[in-house]
C-alpha cells in the first residue's frame, strides 16, 4: 500500500531527513512507498521548488506570502499547484493524506498540526512546541476525530517504541547529549557566541533548536511533550546527560524491567518509524551500531545550576493554566535575542524564569487554556512582556561590563 504524505516544515532538518527516508524506501521497492502531496516552507523558495519537482508534490505552498510569485514562476510548468501564506499552511495540512510529517519549528506549527489532527489526518509530530502549548487540546481533538499522533522527535519516539501496556509503566526516563556546554567553565557561559550555542557536538540542527539543546531548554520542552503525550506527572519523569546520544530513551516497569531503544544519533531512524507505523520498519541509511567500537555508554545527573530549564519546566507542569505557553513563549524570544547577540546566553533562561514568575497564565484573561485562540492569545501576551524582559537582561549585562 502506497502512505500519501505531506510535510510541513520540508526544508528545515527534520523535512529534509524525511525526504531523504522517503527517497530511500521509493528507491528499494519496486512500487513506491510514499507519494508526496504538499510541501511547505517558510520562505525558502529555491529549496522548497527543488523538493516539490524532485518528489512530484502535488502543491507547495510558501508561509511567507511576499514569496508566491517567486516560487509560481519557479514551478510554471511543472504542473505543481502554488500557494502562499500562513492560511495556505493550514490548508495544506488539512488535504487528506495518510501522515502529515508537522516539522515547522516553535509555535508556528501549532496551527496546520491542529487542523491536521482536525481533517482527521495522523500527525508525525517532530513540533514539540505544539504539544508543550496544546498538549491536551491536541490529544483531545486527536481523539474526536481518530488522528494519530505519532511521536517523531528521537527521545518520544524512543519511548513510543517501547512503550507496553502504559499502566505497568514506573517512570519515563529521557536522555540529553549534555550540548556543547557540558564542561564549559560556569563563569564563561554568559560570554559564549551563538556560533559556538550552534556548534552541537552529536546533532545536526537548525539554530533554534541548537541553542535550545546548548541550554537544555529543548530537553525542558520535552519533558513537558512527554508529560502529555504519556499522561505522566512530571516526577515520574527523569532525565539523564547521556554524552554519547546513543541510547534516546527509557522506559521503566513495575516487574523492574527497564526497555531502552539505542540508534546512532540520526533523525532518520525516528522518522522512518514515524513515517511507517505500525504497518512495517522501513530500510534507512543510518550507521549501524557497533557497540564493541562504542566500548562504553555513560550517564550522570543533570547539573541543575548549569542547566536550570529542567526546573522550570517541572515548576510549568505543577502551575499548569498555561504556564507551560508561557515558558515556551519567553524562551523563544529569548533564543531570537541571543541570535541578534541582544542578550547573553545565560539570559535565556533567566528570561524564562522570570516571565514564569510574572504570573502571566494566572493573571491572563484566558485562564486554562480550552482552545486554540486561547492558546495564541496567551502567547502573544507573553512575548510582549518578555521584550521588556530581554531590555533589562541587555541593562544588566551592561552594568555588570561597566
Amino acid at each position: 500500500m502506497t502512505i500519501r504524505i505531506s510535510i510541513m516544515g520540508s526544508t528545515g532538518s527534520v523535512g529534509r531527513s524525511a525526504l531523504s527516508v522517503i527517497e530511500h524506501a521509493n528507491a528499494l521497492s519496486d512500487a513506491p512507498v510514499f507519494v508526496v502531496d504538499a510541501l511547505t516552507a517558510h520562505r525558502d523558495v529555491e529549496s522548497l521548488a527543488k523538493q516539490a519537482i524532485a518528489f512530484d508534490a502535488k502543491l507547495a505552498v510558501v508561509a511567507d506570502e511576499s514569496r508566491y510569485e517567486q516560487l509560481k514562476t519557479r514551478l510554471s510548468g511543472t504542473g505543481i499547484e502554488v500557494d502562499a501564506g500562513p492560511e495556505a499552511v493550514s490548508d495544506a495540512a488539512s488535504r487528506p493524506v495518510d501522515r502529515v510529517v508537522a516539522a515547522i519549528v516553535g509555535i508556528a506549527g501549532l496551527r496546520s498540526t491542529y487542523e491536521a489532527l482536525k481533517a482527521g489526518n495522523s500527525v508525525a509530530l517532530a513540533n514539540k512546541e505544539s504539544m508543550v502549548c496544546a498538549g491536551p487540546i491536541l490529544s483531545r481533538l486527536a481523539s474526536e476525530t481518530g488522528a494519530e499522533i505519532v511521536p517523531t522527535d528521537s527521545e518520544h519516539n524512543a519511548m513510543f517504541q517501547v512503550m507496553e501496556r502504559r499502566e505497568d509503566v514506573e517512570r519515563l526516563v529521557l536522555t540529553a547529549s549534555g550540548g556543547p556546554f557540558l564542561n564549559t567553565p560556569l563563569g564563561r557561559l554568559h560570554s559564549v557566541t551563538p556560533d559556538e550555542a550552534c556548534d552541537h557536538p552529536r546533532w545536526s540542527m537548525g539554530r533554534k533548536i541548537s541553542v535550545d539543546s546548548a541550554t537544555f531548554m529543548n530537553k525542558a520542552l520535552e519533558l513537558i511533550e512527554a508529560a502529555y503525550l504519556f499522561d505522566m506527572p512530571q516526577e515520574r519523569i527523569d532525565v539523564l546527560v547521556h554524552p554519547q546520544s546513543i541510547v534516546h530513551s527509557l522506559v521503566t516497569y513495575r516487574d523492574g524491567s527497564v526497555l531502552a531503544q539505542l540508534g546512532s544519533p540520526d533523525m532518520k531512524t525516528p522518522i522512518a518509524h514515524a513515517l511507517s507505523w505500525p504497518e512495517r520498519r522501513l530500510p534507512t541509511d543510518v550507521a549501524r551500531l557497533n557497540l564493541v567500537e562504542l566500548g562504553r555508554l555513560d550517564f550522570a545527573a543533570v547539573d541543575e545550576v548549569r542547566f536550570p530549564a529542567i526546573r522550570l519546566a517541572r515548576q510549568a507542569l505543577d502551575s499548569g493554566a498555561g504556564a507551560a505557553i508561557v515558558m515556551n513563549a519567553a524562551n523563544e524570544c529569548a533564543v531570537d535575542a541571543f541570535l541578534e547577540e541582544q542578550c547573553g546566553f545565560t539570559d535565556i533562561s533567566w528570561i524564562v524564569s522570570c516571565a514564569l514568575e510574572a504570573g502571566l497564565h494566572s493573571t491572563s484573561a484566558v485562564g486554562e487554556p480550552a482552545c486554540l485562540d486561547d492558546v495564541i492569545a496567551l502567547d502573544r501576551d507573553v512575548r510582549t512582556v518578555t521584550q521588556s524582559l530581554i531590555e533589562k537582561a541587555a541593562s544588566r549585562t551592561r552594568s555588570e561590563v561597566q
